[in-house]
Formats: structure tokens, C-alpha cells, sequence
């Protein structure tokens, strides 16, 4: 069974544009690509490294690191699907627990606020998430920045995100500016700047890599656009015209 790239973004609910960043990167190249349209198709296999993939992206897990992850030659696919078939056992048990409260609100019964608790699911996630680290994560950046971040107050994650959101406007404010510009440079130095001051010493090549996932992963797209649409393509841009 093979299936077209427009099927398989149905199917997991991600977009056509992810699947082929995904076959970019060479994180989930598709099995076969039509020489005459163009299409890529997927089997079987291509499917189960991609349930691997939403897993990982599921617990947070940068795709540079999902990458690296897949590579290792004790990697226990059989184990991963597990738990991630657990986890969404537990997300299924919540959402049919929501269905129930909306029908007991309906006839008029008291509202049980511990249908609301997500406590177990997020303390599943970051167990798995430890595991993960734990056992295949070896990243130089990822380890630096659990070691920076651990000390971290509320004060401190406070001072944090408003200056993160502070460059991520100014991006936006500055979206229709040349990308090579001194303007545009110095706000894609202040943003490298940012990222190493706070979390991990960040180089051009792991700059450019972000700049990537924030195109590539709909979850920094997402985050990235709530700053006004186009801040992500944007930022990509700026990003690879300053360290080229």
C-alpha cells in the first residue's frame, strides 16, 4: 500500500508543506516520487517513522534532535510506539471524559471540575520525555540548555518571554524591509544573541537550522505568526540571508 503526500496529510493531520520540509531535511523521505508528476508516495514503513516522529513532536522534542534520535542502532521502535499509543489513550480518556461533561451540562447537572485536570498526561509526557533524553539524547545545545534553564525562577522565565515577544514584534514591525539590510541583520543578531545569552551557545549553523522548524514545524509557525502572519517566513528569511 502506498499512499500520496495528500492523503498522508489527511490521515495525520499535519500539512502537505511539513511532509515535504520533512523529505527536505531528510527526516521522512518518502519511498517513491513520480518522475513525471511529481508525486511522493509513502508505505508502510514511511508511515510508522512518521507515528515516531508526531511521538516525539508530541513531547516537545526539537526536530533536529527527532533526527538524531532515529538514527541510533538501539533505537526501539516497537518500545515508542507504545507509549505513544498510551499517551493518546490517556488524551482519548480525557476528551471522552470532556464528551460526558458537556452532556451532564446539557441536562442541568453540577459541572465536575477534575475532567479539566491535566496533570496525568502532562506528567506522562515529561516521564517519557526524561526517558528520551536519558537514553538517546546527546546534543552539545540540548544538554547546555537543561543546564542554563534548571536554575531558572518564575521571575526569570517572566523576564524571558517578554523579551522574547518584544523581538518577535519587531520582526513583525520589520517584515517588509530588505532581508540584508542593517536594520533587518542587527534584529537576526539581537535574536542570536537572545538565544545564547538564555538557553545555549547558538552558531550560525544552529541558527540557520532553527530557522527551518520555524517554516517547517507548525508548532513554531503557529507560535511564531501569533505575532502578526508572515513573522515565521520572515524570520526565516532574515535568518538565512544573514548567515549566508
Amino acid at each position: 500500500m502506498k499512499l500520496k503526500v495528500g492523503d498522508v496529510s489527511k490521515l495525520f493531520g499535519i500539512s502537505v508543506r511539513t511532509l515535504h520540509y520533512y523529505d527536505e531535511i531528510q527526516l521522512l523521505k518518502p519511498c517513491e516520487i513520480d518522475e513525471i508528476s511529481g508525486y511522493r508516495y509513502y508505505d508502510e514503513d514511511d508511515l510508522k517513522r512518521l507515528q515516531e516522529i508526531m511521538f516525539y513532536k508530541k513531547l516537545l522534542i526539537p526536530l533536529k534532535e527527532i533526527k538524531l534520535i532515529l538514527t541510533k542502532t538501539e533505537y526501539d521502535r516497537e518500545e515508542i510506539l507504545n507509549k505513544h499509543k498510551n499517551l493518546l489513550m490517556l488524551e482519548k480518556e480525557k476528551i471522552d471524559g470532556l464528551i460526558k461533561l458537556v452532556d451532564n451540562t446539557l441536562k442541568g447537572e453540577n459541572i465536575d471540575m477534575s475532567t479539566f485536570d491535566m496533570n496525568e498526561i502532562e506528567r506522562i509526557k515529561k516521564e517519557y520525555k526524561q526517558e528520551v533524553i536519558d537514553r538517546w539524547g546527546d546534543s552539545d545545545a540540548y544538554k547546555e540548555s537543561e543546564r542554563k534553564t534548571k536554575s531558572y525562577g518564575k521571575d526569570d522565565w517572566e523576564k524571558i518571554n517578554k523579551k522574547q515577544e518584544k523581538i518577535f514584534t519587531l520582526f513583525y514591525l520589520n517584515k517588509d524591509k530588505d532581508v540584508n539590510s542593517k536594520d533587518v541583520k542587527d534584529l537576526v543578531k539581537s535574536w542570536q544573541d537572545f538565544i545564547s545569552d538564555n538557553f545555549y551557545s547558538c552558531s550560525d549553523e544552529i541558527l540557520s537550522g532553527l530557522a527551518d522548524m520555524y517554516i517547517g514545524d507548525e508548532r513554531f509557525k503557529n507560535n511564531i505568526d501569533k505575532f502578526g502572519d508572515g513573522t515565521a517566513e520572515f524570520m526565516h528569511k532574515a535568518i538565512k540571508a544573514y548567515v549566508k
